[in-house]
Formats: structure tokens, C-alpha cells, sequence
């Protein structure tokens, strides 16, 4: 008679239904049962969810986040873009001044594409492709409370479930209604992927194990996102994203991205850092884009017909914890997602970082039994490497705004961060340098790249033409901008 214990499948806990949930339990789901735990209402469709204040801002999905999505879940992107979304080449479709204040030429060279479209469009599709999955077991308006086991190893987690606000099932809870109470969940491994609010360090410590080393760099940047109806004739044509970056040299640092998006709309958000931040007043909304740099996005908005009032975000700090440092660590548990890292939003690596941690996991169990002592900690070093690649990219950036950081930049900081200025002026001007930079802005290289003959031969022997002197705009796109006829469109 076969033993039961020997040929059961695994079984995992996933805490957070976000985007790095919804791929890890993904990622699980070739290994073990995974119950996805949610402590809110998941929508049916492509509608804002609770719990995800940002997702009213631009988002894009760097072609590293394209690539990875395609591995872990095949044809998802395919269907973004039948709904709507776009596959943005990148710097062709893009209109777009680097922080030294340098604009990008519209090279056609790179294969470089990014995914375009509202976050609670690409929620929606990646929501419904996973919860679809026979594998995975949604349990709604769950909170996960506590960890259960002791520091060598986790066993499960105590939760608390609400009866459902709308009185059924939700997608992906196999019909049935959840009863109130407390609970515990036991697993053979659970997945904290609860995000910034992540209760991970606490729990951690309650299980007798040391506290987790925590660094913040905060450049105080604001953010302030309208709608809008796309102006002129552009809805439903491929108008490039303009993106006027802010320069953290002369602060504060403003700037803003113009995101058309699916249902002929435009995504508009400013944004600045502490005594240069954007309001929630909508009459102030387009004098401050006109106030940026360069006053592209204002001219391009001050004539549209906005979509609803401004909403704002001022939780954007740059903070990692790192698990992966830890001196000792339990079997069974793993950190995944912004309840690593979590940063500053204005350079769209999140979702990124989430869908190559998830296959990161997916690989090493791959190889490795999940019930495997040690699994748990080869795992956490796995997710956490496109989370560094991620972390560094952002406060090489942010950490020269004054205030950032308890201690200023060192040397080596600042000569890298003067490198990096130098990478971009010549990608900015050579389209096999600017190949080299996209391919670590994508998240698909490391930093080393930039050392690399493609970027360091041009950046040596200069430019093969001058930089330009304003956004590369042509005249027909300005032009279906400013026009006033709307044939069609919403």
C-alpha cells in the first residue's frame, strides 16, 4: 500500500492577491496546492481595487516584466494587448528628457518594447489568468494575523475570515461562501506577499528570530494623477508616451509622463519632490506641467478634457528589508514583492520585479523539493536578486536629493551616479549605447553592461550626432494633439 504522506502534493500559502501574490501562487502552482489569501474584495474586472492607492498612476511594464510574464504565464500579454493595451517600442514610441535633462532620439534599433495600459487593466488580466488555475484556491476577505511555528520552521499562518460583503463566491473560491472566525492554515510553505504594509519583520521576531536590517531613501517626491480624454485625434493611434524626467541636481526635482492608454484616454502624472510637490488641485493641475523643465505635457494637456478630479500619493519612499542577510532563517517561510522592497514608482520596475522574483521561485523548486530542508532560504535569495538589480537603479537616483538619506551619498555613489549621467548622454545620441542602457533599465542585464564595448566605445569616442534641444515631437503628432476634430472615439 502506497504511504500517503509520500505521493501527497505540497501545499503553500500565499498571502496578498496583488500582482507578486498572483505570480508567486503561479509560480507555486507547479510544485504545490496554494491558497491565495485576500483580505479585500477582488474586482470582477478592470476596475480599481482596494488596497492599491498607485494604481491610479502611470505604470508601465518594462520589456524585462514583458519577457518574464511571457515564461511564467504564456500568452497574458497577448491578451492585454486584445484589450486594449499596447506593446510601446522603446525609443521609437517614446518622447523622453533623462534626469540630466538630455532627450532621448526616437531610435527604432532597440527591441526593446514595454506594455502600456491602466494598471487596473493588466490587474484584471493577470487576475483572471491565475485565479482560473485549478491549482490555486482564493480565499477572500482573509487577514493573515500570525505566523504559526517557531524559528526553525514555519508551519502554516493564523488567519481571521469576514463573511463576504457581497453575499457569493468570489473567482476562484470553488463556489463555496467562507464562515467568520479565526483559523490556521497549515502549509508547507507560506508566501508573505502582502506588500509595504508587510507584517513580515514582527513576525519574524515573535518567532524568536533576530530583527531584519531595514534601509529607507526617501526623496520625498509626490505624486498627482488626471485622466483625460485624449485630446484631438489621437485616440485610438499609436501617440508615443512623453516623459519629462525631474533632475535630481537641481532640486526639486518635478517631472511628469503622458501614458495614452486603452479606451481613447491619457494617464497624466506629475510629480515632485519636498518644496516642488504637485496638489490635489485640479485648477493648478496643468500650470505645474507647464512648470516642468520642459513644458511639452502642459501644452499637450492644457486644452484636454480632463477625466475626473486629481488624486495624489505622497507614500513613495525607496525601503528594503534584507531577508536575504538574515543569520538565520526558518524552513518554510519566504518574503516575495514589495514586502522586500518597495520604491519610488516613477521608475516602473514593481511589476517587474514581481513576475521575475515568482519565476526566480518557480526555477529553484525546479531543482529543488519544496518540502527540501533549506528550500526556504535558497528561495528567499532567488526572489531577492531582481529586487536588488531594482533597488540600486532607484536610490542611485534618489539618494542625491537632499534629505533623502540619513547620510549623505559617498564617493563611490556619487562617481557612479556621474557614470550612469554619462551612459545616458551617449545612449541618449547612439542607438547601440542606448541598446546597452535599456537593456539594464529593463531589468533583462546587469549594471555591468554599462561597461560593456557597446556602451563604452561610443561614450570614448563621442556621440555620432549632437543631442537635441527639445522633445522630438513631429509636427503631425503635435498637430492630432491640438486639432478639434474628433471623428469616433468614446
Amino acid at each position: 500500500m502506497a504511504d500517503p504522506l509520500a505521493t501527497r502534493r505540497p501545499t503553500a500559502v500565499v498571502i496578498g492577491a496583488s500582482v507578486s501574490g498572483l505570480c508567486a501562487a503561479a509560480a507555486l502552482a507547479e510544485h504545490a496546492d496554494v491558497t491565495l489569501v485576500e483580505r479585500d474584495t477582488l474586482p470582477e474586472g478592470p476596475e480599481p481595487r482596494r488596497g492599491v492607492p498607485q494604481a491610479r498612476h502611470a505604470h508601465l511594464l518594462w520589456s524585462g516584466g514583458v519577457t518574464a510574464f511571457g515564461e511564467l504565464l504564456p500568452g497574458v500579454v497577448d491578451e492585454a494587448v486584445a484589450r486594449g493595451a499596447r506593446l510601446v517600442h522603446i525609443m521609437g514610441d517614446m518622447v523622453s528628457r533623462a534626469p540630466n535633462e538630455i532627450w532621448f532620439r526616437r531610435f527604432t534599433a532597440t527591441r526593446h518594447r514595454n506594455l502600456v495600459c491602466s494598471r487596473d487593466l493588466l490587474d484584471a488580466v493577470i487576475r483572471e489568468r491565475v485565479l482560473a488555475d485549478e491549482r490555486i484556491t482564493l480565499r477572500r476577505h482573509t487577514t493573515a494575523l500570525e505566523l504559526v511555528g517557531d524559528a526553525t520552521r514555519v508551519t502554516g499562518v493564523r488567519v481571521r475570515t469576514r463573511a463576504g460583503d457581497d453575499g457569493h463566491p468570489g473567482r476562484g473560491e470553488k463556489g463555496h461562501e467562507q464562515g467568520a472566525g479565526k483559523e490556521t492554515l497549515t502549509a508547507d510553505l507560506v508566501v508573505d506577499a502582502s506588500g509595504r504594509g508587510s507584517r513580515a519583520p514582527v513576525w519574524l521576531t515573535s518567532l524568536g528570530l533576530p530583527e531584519v536590517a531595514e534601509r529607507e531613501v526617501d526623496a520625498g517626491v509626490a505624486y498627482a494623477t488626471r485622466l483625460y480624454r485624449a485630446p484631438g485625434t489621437t485616440a485610438g493611434t499609436s501617440f508615443p508616451l512623453v516623459n519629462v524626467q525631474a533632475n535630481p541636481a537641481k532640486a526639486p526635482g518635478r517631472g511628469g509622463i503622458v501614458l495614452p492608454v486603452e479606451d481613447g484616454r491619457w494617464i497624466v502624472t506629475l510629480s515632485g519632490t519636498r518644496g516642488g510637490e504637485p496638489t490635489g488641485d485640479s485648477e493648478a493641475f496643468a500650470d505645474f506641467a507647464l512648470s516642468l523643465g520642459d513644458p511639452v505635457i502642459g501644452d499637450l494637456i492644457k486644452d484636454a478634457e480632463p477625466l475626473g478630479d486629481v488624486v495624489t500619493t505622497r507614500s513613495t519612499a525607496n525601503r528594503r528589508r534584507y531577508y536575504e542577510k538574515s543569520s538565520r532563517w526558518p524552513d518554510g517561510f519566504v518574503v516575495v514583492g514589495d514586502a522586500i522592497a518597495g520604491y519610488n514608482p516613477v521608475y516602473g520596475h514593481g511589476i517587474t520585479v514581481a513576475v521575475q522574483s515568482a519565476l526566480a521561485v518557480r526555477d529553484t523548486l525546479r531543482s529543488t523539493p519544496l518540502t527540501a530542508p533549506g528550500v526556504a532560504r535558497r528561495l528567499q535569495r532567488a526572489a531577492t536578486k531582481p529586487v536588488a538589480a531594482a533597488w540600486d537603479l532607484a536610490v542611485g537616483q534618489d539618494a542625491l536629493y537632499p534629505g533623502a538619506a540619513g547620510s549623505p551619498p559617498t564617493r563611490l555613489e556619487r562617481a557612479l551616479s556621474r557614470f550612469v549621467d554619462r551612459a545616458v548622454a551617449t545612449g541618449a545620441a547612439n542607438p547601440r549605447a542606448l541598446g546597452a542602457l535599456l537593456d539594464v533599465m529593463s531589468l533583462e542585464r546587469p549594471a555591468t553592461r554599462l561597461f560593456s564595448p557597446d556602451m563604452l566605445l561610443p561614450m570614448l569616442f563621442g556621440p555620432r550626432r549632437p543631442h537635441l534641444q527639445g522633445p522630438p515631437l513631429t509636427d503631425e503628432e503635435r498637430e492630432s494633439a491640438t486639432s478639434r476634430d474628433r471623428p469616433g472615439g468614446p
